[in-house]
């Protein structure tokens, strides 16, 4: 089938372009322009009409990409129109009238290009991760994957393996000829510079999966503490609602921040405390779940009334500032408890010290975000298909003695296949579904 699809935003604009992919492509421009194929690759301008007759539809510029030259590998046309929902919607409506065309499904055009060979998987994600990065460092960590690095070195780990599963299958394939002792040193050495350059790659501390994402900060404390003023603080707009009851908010209320380019996820939580009513009960927990989840606590609790329950001391670790709010309430010395840990004393209301804790937030960014290795994993699959890889490779090493070739030949079959699995080098359809489902529809 041939599809099609408005591959710019919707919504009114100067300028829509709509792309049309598939072996029907040509005719349906002879039947729109009602006249010859364009020059290739050569903007032109032409009149559009309804379903090979006079009615205009709109006068743009046509871009004509014979396959395979072409982003998807097939014949492939951009029809530049001008960007109302009435051109569009008549646009569409014009060329579905033409036999075996079709709107496209979310991704599809990209899926397509993977499928032709145009590009990798990882090249297809990262594309993904392009138009919807949100912040400078989600753009340039997206063309980076783009640019083929990452890509390459999976490979070169796949091709390192595939070299030595070759010499154990000749040794399979021939059980009277001996493997020559140089080649055998050389497989033990190969093998474990892999597994030790793929357990340095997963010892990133999920740098690009955090980028992809967003860093998560979870805002915990008990009742009336200011967690919700905190976040609409940051948020610069009223995300929570802000009330002197207690427990007011029981669910989690969650915003997408840009500090200083870092993609960020502020997280406010129900107020913890001891609590009888099950809908409270249900908040508090999902409050600690959050908390466990979260790369950064602010805990945050209130000057005047300190009540350091065993649960807010348990969330006071490493990863945690203790923001100490309502300091415009307190009169003399801040109370000793708070000396020991690491803490931020403000007054929201008073708009006290808030630059300092954005200061330390953005402190702890810059450490978490930070790494002097190129960045190879950006998604849950990757990490996990190393994980794997690395597992048959530990296992392949145990292997000794000449009965165990033919499970050592398998284990490596199994560590190159997840490295296959990464750059989409093996069967992956159960995969694709799943990732070209986060696209946009027109991509």
């Amino acid at each position: 089938m041939t599809i099609y699809a408005l591959s710019s935003g919707p919504g009114i604009s100067g300028v829509a372009v709509i792309r049309v992919s598939g072996k029907d492509t040509a005719e349906v421009i002879k039947k729109l322009t009602l006249s010859k194929l364009p020059d290739p690759r050569v903007a032109t301008l032409k009149k559009f009409n309804k379903n090979g007759g006079k009615e205009l539809i709109d006068q743009g510029v046509i871009i004509w990409f014979p396959g395979p030259n072409s982003y998807t590998g097939e014949d492939l046309a951009e029809f530049h129109v001008h960007g109302s929902r009435a051109v569009i919607k008549a646009m569409h409506l014009a060329i579905s009238k033409i036999k075996n065309c079709r709107l496209a499904e979310p991704g599809e055009f990209t899926k397509r290009a993977f499928q032709n060979g145009r590009i990798n998987l990882l090249k297809a994600e990262s594309i993904a991760d392009l138009i919807s990065a949100e912040t400078e460092i989600q753009r340039k960590q997206a063309l980076k994957i783009m640019s083929g690095k990452s890509s390459d070195k999976f490979n070169l780990w796949r091709e390192k393996l595939l070299k030595i599963l070759s010499h154990i299958e000749a040794k399979i394939d021939f059980p009277d000829e001996e493997i020559p002792k140089n080649i055998i040193n050389d497989i033990q050495k190969k093998s474990t510079d892999i597994l030790k350059e793929i357990k340095k790659t997963l010892n990133d501390q999920k740098v690009g999966e955090r980028i992809r994402e967003g860093f998560k900060i979870a805002i915990l404390g008990p009742p009336n503490s200011g967690k919700s003023s905190l976040l609409n603080y940051l948020s610069k707009r009223d995300v929570a609602i802000v009330s002197e009851v207690a427990g007011t908010t029981r669910d989690v209320i969650e915003t997408h921040l840009n500090l200083d380019g870092y993609p960020v996820i502020v997280s406010d939580t129900a107020g913890i405390r001891s609590s009888k009513n099950e809908i409270e009960k249900k908040g508090i927990k999902i409050a600690l779940k959050r908390a466990e989840d979260a790369d950064l606590k602010l805990v945050i609790v209130s000057a005047k009334n300190v009540d350091f329950t065993s649960v807010l001391k348990k969330l006071l670790t490493k990863n945690a500032i203790l923001v100490v709010n309502k300091s415009d309430l307190v009169k003399g010395k801040l109370n000793s408890k708070f000396k020991k840990y690491e803490n931020v004393l403000i007054s929201i209301k008073k708009d006290l010290n808030l630059n300092k804790l954005i200061l330390r937030i953005k402190s702890k960014l810059k450490n978490k975000f930070s790494t002097t290795e190129d960045i190879l994993i950006t998604r849950e699959r990757h990490r996990q298909n190393l994980i794997n890889c690395v597992q048959h490779l530990e296992k392949f090493q145990k292997k000794k003695s000449v009965e165990d070739f033919d499970k050592a030949a398998e284990d490596l079959r199994l560590a190159t296949r997840h490295l296959g699995m990464i750059v989409g080098k093996v069967d992956v359809e159960e995969l694709l579904g799943s990732i070209f489902n986060d696209f946009c529809i027109g991509k």
